[in-house]
């Protein structure tokens, strides 16, 4: 399901913190609330690791990562590399990146399955997400934008971008993902979607200042249902590939 949750002072809760279908990273905060919003939505099934990039909060805006690998910036010291493969499943991959657009958050949007990058990104850097998250790789923008992990959202169930998103460029961002991709926003209007909202296969967590109707896109476009866990999705998908037989 899609819970709304603050860090401090602030609606925008992806850009502190980061979840996949493996791990959930929250950035250090003297407030509880957040952290416990994790707990309760994730209720065991992945390990949630609080931490720091580089001593700074904003851990989603500058990790990258999916259910099979964390990317990380040269920036990051390596107490928190160290505190980070401690915390996470040994089936995950982490890896410190040189490269000059460090904001890895902004500049890749990953799945399990595809990672959209932004068209700059040094070519030594694309392979290394290819291999460190085991992907597809395309250069590609989102409503003309180049930082496509601020203006979209992926799961392996779909994927929500700018409202600003052409038809047309939606379409073509479906068949590249393989996944439903419908324009909305978060936070009462904002087009800053990967800022706004972090999301796996069975929950959501979104700004506070998310409306009902936001909510309802995003719930029904990344398919998150009320109490679904990891083993509810398994069952689905199951049900779907029996349905298809009759």
């Amino acid at each position: 399901m899609a819970t709304r949750a603050r860090f401090e002072n602030s609606a925008e809760v992806g850009v502190f913190s980061r979840l996949t279908n493996s791990y959930a990273l929250v950035a250090v905060s003297g407030s509880e609330n957040f952290y416990t919003i994790f707990q309760e939505e994730l209720q065991n099934t992945i390990p949630i690791c609080r931490t720091n990039i580089a001593g700074t909060k904003i851990i989603g805006r500058l990790t990258a990562g999916n259910r099979k690998g964390l990317l990380v910036p040269t920036i990051t010291t390596d107490q928190e590399l160290q505190h980070l493969r401690n915390s996470l499943p040994d089936t995950v991959k982490i890896m410190r990146i040189e490269e000059r657009l460090s904001a890895l958050g902004n500049v890749i949007a990953a799945n399990d399955h595809v990672a959209l990058i932004h068209p700059d990104l040094d070519r030594e850097t694309e392979e290394i997400i290819a291999d460190v998250l085991g992907v597809e790789v395309f250069r590609q923008t989102v409503s003309d934008n180049v930082l496509v992990g601020t203006y979209c959202s992926l799961s392996n169930r779909g994927a929500l971008v700018s409202p600003k998103t052409p038809i047309q460029d939606q379409d073509e961002l479906s068949s590249l993902l393989q996944v439903p991709v419908v324009a909305g926003s978060v936070n009462r209007g904002s087009d800053v979607i990967g800022g706004g909202m972090v999301v796996n296969d069975w929950c959501a967590v979104v700004g506070s200042d998310t409306t009902a109707t936001e909510l309802s896109v995003i719930e029904k476009v990344f398919q998150v249902q009320t109490g679904a866990g990891p083993q509810d999705i398994g069952k689905e998908m199951r049900d779907t590939v029996v349905e298809s037989f009759y």
